[in-house]
């Protein structure tokens, strides 16, 4: 196998983690205990993208998934999930099915001298051959996005300019510095180790979608820290992301989104829609809709809303 193909496949599961990142929330350890507060709701359209941007800027994905969908779909989801049927919102990332390995691989006894020794031997000093791989990685990710038909067209350029962002990041990312990834490598795998999530997909259909989620919230900080170091600040796109309202018309709007990605500006238009009285991302309902498999027939009772989990100790 190639340097640059070895690249290439060694980095797709990091370059997905930092699409879903951006992706999802920019459109778009121990589980943390529920707000004694009351959850806020988007009850006007520009809210309904800002409480997910905050939701991430938070690293509180169980927020995030009960923010981002009206409540009878959000329990046919979890029921999905238990199912075995999806793993949304992480289908959300390109290579989905890629992120339960990339934590078992992490996690694995051992794993900070495989996967150390991995890296020094085939990509330590490797800048060039890494940049050219983070230029091809941009190349794949935008034909994939032009011709997948699951995209709206504001998604495509939208996720045109993210990737065109996150691939110039990567042009000019130390990613062949030795002593980064030494820093970086442990701080993944504990925070790997922590979420309980090793062993595959299966894994997570069993532990379930709020409590899976919550596991993978300090997993995802943690993942932002490793980035910032690399150049790539998140929390910073996210806390600098700007939300407007362009237009409104009934139960339907258009939001403006701009930020800032890796020092590249990204413009964006988002579509929102009403549903009792709550608003929510029309595209990001349409995915969960089709991911969450039909509803119940008409006159049938909607599955009951999860209870919200108690802390799980064994993730600590």
């Amino acid at each position: 196998m190639s340097l640059i193909r070895r690249v290439i496949v060694a980095l797709l599961p990091v370059a997905a983690l930092a699409v879903v990142i951006a992706a999802v929330v920019l459109v778009g350890g121990c589980e943390r205990k529920p707000p004694a507060a009351a959850a806020p709701v988007a009850t006007k359209p520009a809210q309904a993208l800002q409480l997910l941007i905050d939701d991430l800027h938070r690293n509180d994905l169980s927020a995030y998934a009960r923010h981002a969908l009206p409540p009878a779909l959000h329990a046919r989801m979890s029921t999905a999930w238990t199912e075995g049927r999806t793993i949304w919102p992480l289908t959300e990332l390109p290579l989905d099915d890629r992120l339960p390995a990339f934590i078992t691989v992490l996690a694995a006894p051992g794993s900070e001298k495989a996967l150390l020794a991995a890296y020094n031997r085939q990509f330590a000093g490797a800048d060039r051959e890494l940049r050219s791989a983070a230029a091809t990685l941009g190349l794949f990710a935008v034909q994939y996005v032009s011709g997948a038909d699951e995209y709206s067209e504001p998604e495509r350029e939208h996720y045109t300019q993210l990737i065109a962002a996150l691939s110039q990041w990567g042009r000019q990312a130390p990613l062949g510095d030795p002593a980064l990834a030494r820093a970086a490598l442990p701080q993944l795998i504990a925070a790997a180790r922590l979420t309980g999530l090793a062993g595959g997909v299966g894994t997570f259909h069993a532990i379930g979608m709020d409590r899976s989620l919550g596991r993978l919230g300090p997993f995802l900080g943690r993942v932002k820290k490793v980035l910032a170091g690399y150049g790539l600040d998140l929390d910073q796109a996210l806390s600098g992301a700007r939300v407007a309202l362009i237009e409104q018309t009934g139960d339907t709007a258009r939001l403006s989104l701009d930020y800032s990605l890796g020092g590249q500006p990204v413009a964006a238009e988002v579509r929102v829609e009403r549903r009792d009285d709550r608003w929510y991302l029309t595209d990001l309902l349409r995915h969960a809709e089709a991911a969450a498999g039909p509803a119940p027939p008409t006159g049938d009772p909607a599955p009951a809303e999860p209870e919200t989990p108690r802390p799980d100790l064994t993730a600590r």
